[in-house]
């Protein structure tokens, strides 16, 4: 099968064309930064998603699935550019797979799509609605592109769409949301809450997107980690020190005293847990983690 992956040149990307290739399938990848380490049987493009250089791609490759990940965070970019990385190139990937004979496309989202909440439910299942839109505003780029990748299941109906829904990812790379919040020697945590956190390592989650590339499947999925472990615990099993501090004192301290600095919106993401439940996907797909939850603190601690 011709695979072409956007954001090809992340960490999980890279792994996702591992995986896809050693499977046996032809990848191509389109990515706004360049890989020259790539495999010379890649066939690689620097573009931009949005742009027409990227439509060429998927003109001259005719993937038969198409796998988005070039979507980015908060962390990552200001929000002009995240809205237009987001949601516009969100938009052109699955436009361009229906127009080029596209058979299957998988976004790649996040489970902070939920929001988190005092009154949400313990585990969200994928019906569950996006309150992350009002409980923390810089995710709301990620939301609609996450809404807008749903609607492909009635906008273009012969397109096997699939939304996945990943928890958090930590791993030897150090990368990702959690990752970048607990890697200094001292993490903050808000006096008087323990939510809990799930997460897996990266490379069951790159076997993921690719269990869902390798299913008949269509519609969307949670993706979770193995049993969710409380903040705190999981802070110090990763050689960490949690620092409780009261509410009202969190936006002095943070980024400073090699603490991590955190939006308005996420502060909320540290007092209340954003489980989901993703036994539909597993069920699905026949998915087991291989990576166990020791294991995955300890690649992430000792890297």
């Amino acid at each position: 099968m011709k695979v072409l992956i956007t954001g090809i040149t992340g960490h999980i990307g890279q792994l996702v064309a591992e995986l896809a290739a050693a499977a046996g399938h032809q990848i191509c990848g389109v990515d706004r930064r360049p890989w020259p380490d790539a495999p010379s049987d890649y066939e690689m493009i620097t573009a931009d998603i949005r742009k027409r250089s990227a439509e060429e791609a998927f003109r001259k490759f005719r993937p038969d699935a198409v796998i988005h990940m070039a979507t980015v965070t908060h962390l990552s970019a200001p929000s002009h550019d995240r809205y237009r990385i987001n949601l516009r190139g969100t938009k052109s990937v699955f436009e361009h797979a229906h127009k080029y004979g596209a058979r299957k496309a998988i976004f790649v989202g996040r489970h902070t799509y939920y929001g988190a909440a005092p009154d949400a439910p313990l585990y969200h299942s994928e019906d569950s609605p996006p309150m992350a839109m009002t409980t923390f505003p810089e995710l709301a780029d990620l939301v609609a592109a996450d809404l807008y990748a749903g609607s492909a299941l009635w906008r273009f109906p012969k397109l096997q769409t699939i939304v996945l829904r990943h928890c958090y990812t930590l791993g030897p790379t150090g990368s990702g949301t959690l990752a970048s919040f607990i890697k200094g020697p001292r993490v903050p945590i808000i006096a008087g809450y323990d939510p809990l956190f799930q997460f897996m390592h990266e490379f069951d989650h790159a076997r993921a997107i690719c269990a869902a590339l390798e299913t008949d499947i269509k519609g969307v999925f949670n993706v979770a980690g193995l049993d969710p472990l409380p903040l705190s615990i999981l802070i110090r099993e990763a050689g960490r020190t949690a620092i409780p501090v009261p509410a009202r004192l969190l936006n002095i301290i943070q980024g400073r005293f090699k603490m991590p600095k955190l939006p308005k919106g996420a502060q909320a993401h540290i007092k209340y847990p954003v489980v989901i439940d993703s036994s539909p996907f597993s069920e699905a797909t026949g998915f087991e983690h291989q990576i166990s939850m020791k294991d995955t603190i300890n690649s992430f601690r000792f890297r």
